[in-house]
Protein backbone atom coordinates (compact mmCIF):
# COMPACT_ATOMS: atom_id res chain seq x y z
CA UNK A 1 0.00 0.00 0.00
CA UNK A 2 2.63 2.40 1.15
CA UNK A 3 6.52 2.48 -0.63
CA UNK A 4 9.40 3.32 1.30
CA UNK A 5 11.41 6.77 0.32
CA UNK A 6 14.03 8.39 2.05
CA UNK A 7 12.27 10.47 5.13
CA UNK A 8 10.35 7.80 6.71
CA UNK A 9 7.75 10.47 8.71
CA UNK A 10 8.14 13.07 6.64
CA UNK A 11 7.65 11.08 3.36
CA UNK A 12 4.91 8.53 4.94
CA UNK A 13 2.98 11.73 6.02
CA UNK A 14 2.88 13.01 2.65
CA UNK A 15 1.49 9.29 1.02
CA UNK A 16 -0.95 9.84 3.52
CA UNK A 17 -2.30 13.35 2.45
CA UNK A 18 -2.14 12.11 -1.15
CA UNK A 19 -4.07 8.76 -0.04
CA UNK A 20 -6.50 10.37 1.68
CA UNK A 21 -6.97 12.94 -1.87
CA UNK A 22 -7.03 10.13 -4.24
CA UNK A 23 -9.83 8.05 -2.10
CA UNK A 24 -11.62 10.89 -1.66
CA UNK A 25 -12.27 10.58 1.83
CA UNK A 26 -14.13 13.27 3.55
CA UNK A 27 -14.06 15.31 7.27
CA UNK A 28 -14.46 12.32 10.24
CA UNK A 29 -13.51 9.42 8.02
CA UNK A 30 -11.25 6.97 9.37
CA UNK A 31 -7.98 6.93 7.29
CA UNK A 32 -6.06 3.79 9.42
CA UNK A 33 -5.43 2.68 13.24
CA UNK A 34 -1.60 2.89 14.10
CA UNK A 35 -1.41 -0.69 13.98
CA UNK A 36 -2.62 -0.69 10.60
CA UNK A 37 0.25 1.50 9.55
CA UNK A 38 2.66 -0.33 11.31
CA UNK A 39 1.86 -3.55 9.63
CA UNK A 40 1.17 -2.06 6.32
CA UNK A 41 4.80 0.26 6.30
CA UNK A 42 6.60 -2.01 8.69
CA UNK A 43 7.88 0.79 10.38
CA UNK A 44 8.24 1.29 14.20
CA UNK A 45 6.02 3.16 16.79
CA UNK A 46 8.21 5.75 17.01
CA UNK A 47 7.95 6.44 12.98
CA UNK A 48 4.46 6.06 12.98
CA UNK A 49 3.40 8.51 16.00
CA UNK A 50 6.30 10.80 14.29
CA UNK A 51 4.02 10.55 10.96
CA UNK A 52 0.84 11.30 13.17
CA UNK A 53 2.24 14.48 14.92
CA UNK A 54 3.02 15.92 11.46
CA UNK A 55 -0.66 15.06 9.83
CA UNK A 56 -1.71 16.81 12.88
CA UNK A 57 0.05 19.72 12.94
CA UNK A 58 -0.49 20.43 9.20
CA UNK A 59 -4.29 19.85 10.00
CA UNK A 60 -4.69 17.27 8.24
CA UNK A 61 -5.87 14.31 10.55
CA UNK A 62 -7.41 14.11 13.97
CA UNK A 63 -5.49 11.63 16.11
CA UNK A 64 -8.26 9.51 18.46
CA UNK A 65 -6.84 7.10 20.80
CA UNK A 66 -8.37 4.13 22.53
CA UNK A 67 -10.39 1.37 21.05
CA UNK A 68 -12.33 2.37 17.88
CA UNK A 69 -9.12 5.19 17.27
CA UNK A 70 -6.86 6.21 14.83
CA UNK A 71 -6.15 8.87 12.27
CA UNK A 72 -9.24 10.59 10.78
CA UNK A 73 -9.78 13.27 8.17
CA UNK A 74 -9.85 16.15 10.17
CA UNK A 75 -11.70 19.57 8.99
CA UNK A 76 -10.49 20.93 6.20
CA UNK A 77 -9.09 24.49 7.60
CA UNK A 78 -8.41 27.15 4.36
CA UNK A 79 -5.10 26.75 4.34
CA UNK A 80 -5.38 23.12 4.09
CA UNK A 81 -7.27 23.63 0.89
CA UNK A 82 -4.68 25.82 -0.25
CA UNK A 83 -2.36 23.19 -0.21
CA UNK A 84 -3.80 20.72 -1.46
CA UNK A 85 -5.52 23.04 -4.12
CA UNK A 86 -1.53 23.47 -5.22
CA UNK A 87 -1.02 19.93 -4.97
CA UNK A 88 -3.41 19.41 -8.07
CA UNK A 89 -1.43 21.82 -9.90
CA UNK A 90 -1.13 20.51 -14.18
CA UNK A 91 1.82 18.62 -15.27
CA UNK A 92 4.29 19.71 -17.52
CA UNK A 93 7.73 21.66 -17.92
CA UNK A 94 6.43 25.03 -17.91
CA UNK A 95 4.52 23.88 -14.10
CA UNK A 96 7.59 22.85 -12.65
CA UNK A 97 9.39 26.52 -13.92
CA UNK A 98 6.43 28.23 -12.60
CA UNK A 99 6.52 26.62 -9.33
CA UNK A 100 10.09 26.82 -8.86
CA UNK A 101 10.26 30.15 -9.54
CA UNK A 102 7.14 30.54 -6.38
CA UNK A 103 9.10 28.21 -3.94
CA UNK A 104 12.22 30.42 -4.51
CA UNK A 105 10.44 33.65 -4.19
CA UNK A 106 9.39 32.02 -0.43
CA UNK A 107 12.89 30.25 0.28
CA UNK A 108 14.35 33.04 2.23
CA UNK A 109 11.00 33.80 4.27
CA UNK A 110 10.90 30.16 5.54
CA UNK A 111 14.57 29.44 5.92
CA UNK A 112 14.75 32.64 8.38
CA UNK A 113 11.73 31.65 9.95
CA UNK A 114 13.82 28.47 10.78
CA UNK A 115 16.44 30.23 11.67
CA UNK A 116 14.93 32.08 14.46
CA UNK A 117 12.56 28.76 15.93
CA UNK A 118 14.59 26.36 15.63
CA UNK A 119 15.27 23.46 18.41
CA UNK A 120 17.54 20.85 19.15
CA UNK A 121 15.32 18.46 18.12
CA UNK A 122 15.01 20.78 14.50
CA UNK A 123 18.51 20.37 14.22
CA UNK A 124 18.82 16.62 14.62
CA UNK A 125 16.27 15.82 11.90
CA UNK A 126 18.12 18.71 9.78
CA UNK A 127 21.06 16.93 10.06
CA UNK A 128 19.34 13.26 9.75
CA UNK A 129 18.26 14.63 6.65
CA UNK A 130 21.94 15.78 5.57
CA UNK A 131 23.31 12.07 6.73
CA UNK A 132 20.51 10.85 4.11
CA UNK A 133 21.43 13.32 1.12
CA UNK A 134 25.61 12.17 1.73
CA UNK A 135 24.73 8.84 1.36
CA UNK A 136 23.02 8.66 -1.80
CA UNK A 137 26.33 7.28 -3.16
CA UNK A 138 25.54 9.32 -6.77
CA UNK A 139 22.04 7.91 -7.16
CA UNK A 140 20.31 11.23 -8.48
CA UNK A 141 16.63 10.21 -7.58
CA UNK A 142 17.72 9.36 -3.87
CA UNK A 143 19.66 12.23 -2.87
CA UNK A 144 16.78 14.76 -4.89
CA UNK A 145 14.24 12.91 -2.74
CA UNK A 146 16.57 13.27 0.33
CA UNK A 147 16.88 17.19 -0.56
CA UNK A 148 13.45 17.64 -1.18
CA UNK A 149 12.85 16.26 2.68
CA UNK A 150 15.43 18.71 4.11
CA UNK A 151 13.84 21.55 2.42
CA UNK A 152 10.12 20.19 4.00
CA UNK A 153 11.19 19.53 7.20
CA UNK A 154 13.01 23.10 7.19
CA UNK A 155 9.63 24.51 6.68
CA UNK A 156 8.19 22.67 9.03
CA UNK A 157 9.93 24.67 11.69
CA UNK A 158 8.30 28.14 10.86
CA UNK A 159 5.32 29.37 12.78
CA UNK A 160 4.22 30.95 10.07
CA UNK A 161 1.01 28.77 8.52
CA UNK A 162 -0.03 30.18 5.26
CA UNK A 163 4.20 30.31 4.21
CA UNK A 164 4.41 26.52 5.60
CA UNK A 165 1.47 25.58 3.26
CA UNK A 166 2.25 26.97 0.51
CA UNK A 167 5.93 25.65 0.29
CA UNK A 168 5.50 22.09 1.01
CA UNK A 169 2.81 22.36 -1.26
CA UNK A 170 4.64 23.74 -3.56
CA UNK A 171 7.89 20.90 -2.89
CA UNK A 172 5.55 18.20 -3.56
CA UNK A 173 3.94 19.55 -6.86
CA UNK A 174 7.93 19.91 -7.86
CA UNK A 175 8.91 16.72 -6.65
CA UNK A 176 5.85 15.12 -8.59
CA UNK A 177 6.17 16.45 -12.12
CA UNK A 178 10.65 16.56 -12.31
CA UNK A 179 10.24 13.00 -11.28
CA UNK A 180 8.28 12.41 -14.47
CA UNK A 181 10.17 14.99 -16.74
CA UNK A 182 12.63 12.19 -17.19
CA UNK A 183 12.27 8.87 -15.83
CA UNK A 184 15.62 7.80 -17.72
CA UNK A 185 18.16 10.09 -15.13
CA UNK A 186 19.64 8.17 -11.99
CA UNK A 187 22.75 9.55 -11.39
CA UNK A 188 24.94 12.34 -11.14
CA UNK A 189 28.65 13.35 -11.24
CA UNK A 190 30.43 13.24 -7.90
CA UNK A 191 31.26 17.06 -8.26
CA UNK A 192 27.63 17.88 -8.69
CA UNK A 193 26.56 16.17 -5.79
CA UNK A 194 29.35 17.41 -3.76
CA UNK A 195 28.56 21.36 -4.83
CA UNK A 196 25.32 20.32 -3.82
CA UNK A 197 25.73 18.79 -0.77
CA UNK A 198 27.85 22.26 0.24
CA UNK A 199 24.88 24.45 -0.36
CA UNK A 200 22.79 22.61 1.74
CA UNK A 201 25.35 21.91 4.42
CA UNK A 202 25.97 25.99 4.71
CA UNK A 203 21.98 26.40 4.98
CA UNK A 204 21.39 23.93 8.02
CA UNK A 205 24.62 25.65 9.74
CA UNK A 206 23.47 29.12 9.05
CA UNK A 207 19.76 28.29 10.20
CA UNK A 208 21.62 26.01 13.55
CA UNK A 209 23.81 29.63 14.35
CA UNK A 210 20.44 31.71 13.64
CA UNK A 211 22.30 34.14 11.64
CA UNK A 212 20.42 36.18 9.58
CA UNK A 213 22.66 37.50 7.30
CA UNK A 214 24.37 34.25 6.86
CA UNK A 215 21.13 32.33 6.39
CA UNK A 216 20.45 35.30 3.43
CA UNK A 217 24.00 34.05 1.72
CA UNK A 218 22.89 30.63 1.79
CA UNK A 219 19.82 31.24 0.73
CA UNK A 220 21.44 33.24 -2.31
CA UNK A 221 23.80 30.35 -3.08
CA UNK A 222 21.10 27.90 -2.73
CA UNK A 223 19.05 29.22 -5.55
CA UNK A 224 22.35 30.58 -7.77
CA UNK A 225 22.63 27.51 -9.13
CA UNK A 226 19.56 28.28 -11.48
CA UNK A 227 22.02 29.43 -14.74
CA UNK A 228 24.17 26.41 -14.83
CA UNK A 229 22.35 22.91 -15.91
CA UNK A 230 18.83 21.75 -16.22
CA UNK A 231 15.80 20.84 -13.46
CA UNK A 232 16.91 18.86 -10.52
CA UNK A 233 14.05 20.08 -8.28
CA UNK A 234 16.17 22.15 -5.51
CA UNK A 235 18.08 24.81 -7.62
CA UNK A 236 15.79 24.32 -10.79
CA UNK A 237 18.49 22.32 -12.68
CA UNK A 238 20.41 18.79 -13.48
CA UNK A 239 23.58 18.15 -13.98
CA UNK A 240 24.57 18.04 -17.15
CA UNK A 241 26.47 14.52 -16.80
CA UNK A 242 22.59 13.46 -15.81
CA UNK A 243 20.97 14.36 -19.15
Amino acid sequence: MFSRPPGLAQNLASEIEQLIGSRGLRPGDRVATMEELREQTGYGRATIGETCRLLAERGIVDVRPGRGGGLFVAKTSPVVRLRQTLLTVPQGATTVAHAIAVRDSLEELVALEAAANRTDRDLRDLDDCLDTMRSSGGDLEAFLHANWALHERIAEITSNDLARALYVALIRAITELSSRADPQTSSASAGYLAERMAVHEELVEAIRLGDADRVRAAVAAHRGDADSGVLDGCSGRLPAAAK
